[in-house]
């Protein structure tokens, strides 16, 4: 090797190292998720065809019955991890998520119009026919791989967000949360090897940076496991650098929402309390300007001012 093929090769291990320790830079407004790029894309068909068999006890074998039709338009989050398909007059959306919401059945709804608005222009169908159109079957399948504990399968339904209690069923949405984390799922895992092994993967970041690695780390080392065990048919070799900003950025935007949720709950129990307290006080003004005690040592006592001591 010459002195200048040394630095080129010197040149792209540095180039490599740089894009490993700042994921951001390749970070796309909109980036696939993980999940995505090994489901969602046309090449992958097979795989998505094998989740669908497993999740579905059918045996469809021909990969070109599908027909990914996801909403690119439609963004919720700065990375996507949805896949919509039609196979057999069945219209699918599957989502990964590695943090419970219990908001699933509302946004696959409003996700599931948009798609449906494309299918009937698509179709060329009139809405406001006499005649009643037949549309695709819908399904719902979150595929789950966060910390917080649930069973293997769990419905969300719509009509547990609404206001007034409704159990007529007349007006439902649900969503079907799967969940793959470690231990679970395990018979859904052996019937779609391509799943088990994104569940692998994912596990076993996740067993790293619990075990107190970097995430740096957590990634490179699942990455090396993976490639050593052939998991996905050698995807992960082949796909490596991709997949290797993919992992991190996700890791970024998950760590990101984390704490966007604990800052708002923390900032949800401050407001909490100090509503709790100002009720507290004005109701104990009220207690005082009942025993006609001066209005200004009434604002003293209880932190108000005359003027809203006045008004009660």
């Amino acid at each position: 090797m010459t002195d200048n093929d040394t630095e080129k090769h010197r040149q792209t291990e540095t180039d490599e190292r740089t894009v490993i320790s700042a994921p951001g830079a390749f970070n796309r407004q909109y980036q696939d998720r993980l999940f995505k790029a090994i489901f969602g894309r046309e090449e992958h068909k097979d795989w998505l065809l094998s989740l669908y068999n497993a999740l579905n006890g059918s045996s469809y074998t021909d990969p070109s019955a599908i027909e990914i039709n996801t909403i690119e338009g439609i963004i919720y989050v700065t990375m996507k991890n949805d896949i919509s398909f039609l196979i057999d007059s069945q219209l699918n959306l599957y989502e990964q998520q590695s943090s419970y919401n219990p908001n699933m059945p509302l946004r696959g709804l409003m996700y599931f119009s948009q798609l449906y608005q494309k299918y009937i222009s698509r179709q060329r169908k009139d809405i406001y026919s006499c005649a009643l159109l037949k549309i695709p079957t819908p399904q719902f399948i979150v595929i789950y791989t966060g910390s917080t504990e649930l069973d293997d399968v769990k419905e969300l339904k719509l009509s547990d967000s609404f206001e007034v209690p409704d159990t007529s069923g007349r007006f439902e949405w649900t969503a079907t949360v799967v969940n793959i984390s470690k231990g679970h799922s395990r018979k859904l895992l052996e019937q779609c090897p391509p799943l088990r092994d994104y569940a692998v993967y994912v596990s076993r970041i996740k067993g790293n940076v619990a075990a107190g690695m970097t995430k740096e780390d957590a990634v490179n080392e699942a990455m090396e496991y993976s490639i050593e065990h052939n998991l996905l048919n050698g995807y992960f070799l082949e796909q490596k650098m991709e997949v290797l900003n993919m992992s991190l950025t996700e890791f970024d935007q998950e760590e990101y929402d984390r704490n966007r949720f604990n800052d708002g709950k923390e900032a949800g129990i401050a407001i909490g309390i100090a509503e709790g307290e100002r009720k507290n006080a004005l109701q104990n003004a009220r207690n005082l300007k009942y025993k006609n005690i001066p209005v200004d040592i009434i604002a003293e006592c209880t932190g108000l001012s005359v003027e809203q001591v006045n008004a009660l």
